[in-house]
């Protein structure tokens, strides 16, 4: 080692210019070798004798000073270079879900992936199944679009025979599949003048189970006619109907049809009554019917948007989208949140969430459903392919907007 770095020159602070290179190295090679200990007795005796800085130091001995600062933290282990593409074909082809939904349909979704997209590398595939959430928002941030945009009110109200149904306001406790929450949407196009196309909406409340049907107006008979149908295709029993205080269901044909249900003998052995519960929401009050009033944005503003469908033609075409392939993708392969328990503490609500699932997968999970009806829906379920329903979802829809838009 030279002189200059054992002795100060008139007092004068020794920086890094005045030592050779071969004194650096040196003093990096004993660094290098010294325990714990001994480098922090260096670093000491440096700071002493030369007066650097401790930071500065480290720097130089650690081969840092020619670098950019590197953040601290643990490495990034999904590179957009790497889990993006697939991650962004996933996101648009399930509607862009929510961080929360995606990660549970990833599982879901990714085996039709592959054969609609080739197969993926290993570590990508793996890297996609045990993504989390929060990574999920960090790497759609720069591409998520947002659509807000509100809808008109179409609900009159009907007085005739409001005062003959209660009003239910909490649907949170129920414990099996059968009571629906219905809801109408209007595809007026900002103005409710005149006749147009209206989508009709009935939820499940404890599976989720959605099932949609478009008819022209709001008449009474027409309402019901749907509503028939959907029953129909559901996988339950209808045991109870809640609606808002709309004149399409407060009438006397759904009135007269639902006290039939109620007269007629249940011939299922079962625990569950096979009394029919026909009730109302507040008016004003949309969180009452909160589980079908979110789906009236997932399963119909998102489907078909805001534009106005006055043409008779339309019904028919969108009910065969309805009916089935819309049907199925959103009852088979579309996770929704189910609130399990909610608890006020103060002046706020601390609400916990069940793991996302398909409608579909509460149904095969629930024991009140026949056994049956779930091989039915097995089978049913064992043919579908996601990316092929969307494929003709789109199809569809381009002949739809051909009259919309002609």
């Amino acid at each position: 080692m030279s002189k200059s770095m054992i002795k100060r020159k008139n007092g004068a602070k020794i920086t890094k210019s005045k030592l050779k290179e071969q004194d650096w190295r040196f003093i990096k090679a004993r660094y290098h070798h010294s325990n714990r200990a001994e480098k922090t007795k260096l670093l000491n005796e440096l700071c002493d004798l030369y007066g650097y800085n401790r930071q500065y130091l480290l720097q130089v001995l650690n081969n840092l000073t020619d670098k950019r600062y590197v953040k601290k933290g643990p490495r990034v282990k999904y590179e957009p270079t790497l889990v993006l593409n697939p991650l962004k074909k996933l996101w648009l082809a399930t509607d862009q879900m929510c961080s929360r939904r995606l990660k549970a349909a990833i599982l879901l979704w990714l085996p039709y992936y592959e054969q609609e997209y080739g197969l993926l590398p290993p570590r990508v595939k793996e890297l996609l199944i045990n993504i989390g959430r929060a990574t999920i928002d960090r790497l759609l941030k720069p591409i998520r679009a947002k659509f807000r945009r509100k809808s008109r009110c179409g609900t009159k109200p009907g007085t005739l025979i409001k005062k003959q149904i209660p009003i239910k306001l909490n649907n949170e406790h129920v414990d099996c599949p059968g009571f629906i929450e219905a809801d109408t949407v209007a595809h007026c196009g900002g103005s409710l003048k005149d006749d147009f196309v209206w989508s009709i909406t009935l939820t499940d409340i404890f599976t989720g189970w959605t099932e949609n049907r478009a008819t022209w107006g709001k008449g009474g008979e027409g309402v019901l006619k749907n509503i028939k149908d959907i029953e129909v295709c559901l996988p339950f029993n209808l045991l109870g109907f809640n609606c808002d205080n709309g004149s399409e269901f407060l009438n006397w044909h759904l009135m007269r049809y639902f006290e039939g249900k109620n007269n007629k003998k249940s011939k299922q052995k079962s625990k569950i009554k096979s009394k029919f519960f026909l009730s109302r929401s507040r008016p004003y009050h949309k969180d009452d019917n909160a589980h079908v009033e979110q789906k009236n944005w997932t399963h119909v503003r998102q489907l078909f948007g805001y534009d106005r469908f006055d043409n008779k033609l339309l019904v028919d075409l969108m009910n065969d989208l309805y009916r089935n392939e819309w049907s199925l993708l959103q009852n088979h392969f579309s996770p929704s949140m189910k609130l399990e328990k909610k608890q006020r503490i103060g002046s706020k609500y601390h609400k916990k969430y069940e793991a996302p699932k398909t409608p579909y997968q509460r149904i095969m999970e629930n024991p009140n459903i026949p056994k049956i009806k779930k091989q039915q829906l097995r089978k049913i379920h064992e043919k579908l392919n996601p990316f092929t329903l969307q494929k003709q979802i789109q199809k569809k829809l381009k002949k739809i907007f051909n009259y919309v838009h002609p």
